[in-house]
């Protein structure tokens, strides 16, 4: 692939990344993202065959960004229960800025995340938790809780951003939420 290729691509990635963030996930197809780049509504198949491939690539893009969030969090010094409450605040952050990005990243079944690389770029992620999570609870079976743990603050993001947490816990900030969230699934910081 040539040097202008891959800035084509690239392009067809960027457009659909802000596609996404103005319009939202159904807005995502190979015709509109073309007209934006300004390109044949054919051109995109030379470098995404597949729609799936197009929004694969989207997706590999939001894990990125997701990644780098997650690297500027405290180091080990901050502790592993510190690190697994930043982990899980910097993935509510990502998920309440960017809510197409997280919808589009987070559908393995849209994207058949085995053929086309999501899963090597997701499952770091979920490594890291569990890790973290196995160092703050060694008895437990980490990837559960680690699962557990996950799958609640995925709820907590959607009904977050459908303002019904809101209404249900007559708070604005989900920060308490998310401290009783941590202390049901690792206990109390405290240890008590």
């Amino acid at each position: 692939m040539t040097e202008s290729d891959t800035g084509l691509r690239e392009r067809l990635v960027d457009v659909g990344v802000e596609l996404l963030a103005a319009e939202g996930l159904s807005a995502l197809t190979l015709r509109e993202i073309a007209r934006r780049a300004g390109v044949s509504h054919g051109a995109p198949r030379r470098y995404f065959p597949t729609h799936l491939e197009l929004l694969s690539a989207i997706a590999r893009r939001g894990f990125g960004d997701l990644a780098e969030r997650v690297e500027r969090m405290p180091g080990p010094g901050a502790g592993a229960r510190a690190r697994v409450a930043g982990l899980a605040r910097t993935y509510l952050d990502f998920a309440l800025d960017r809510p197409g990005m997280y919808e589009l990243m987070f559908r393995h079944d849209l994207l058949e995340s085995g053929h086309l690389g999501l899963r090597e770029a997701s499952l770091p992620l979920f490594g890291l938790l569990a890790g973290l999570v196995g160092q703050v609870r060694p008895e437990a079976d980490a990837r559960l809780v680690a699962g557990a743990l996950w799958a609640n603050l995925h709820g907590i993001a959607q009904l977050w951003r459908w303002r019904s947490l809101q209404l249900a816990v007559e708070k604005e900030d989900f920060g308490p939420l998310l401290d009783a969230v941590l202390a049901a699934h690792l206990g109390a910081e405290d240890g008590r």
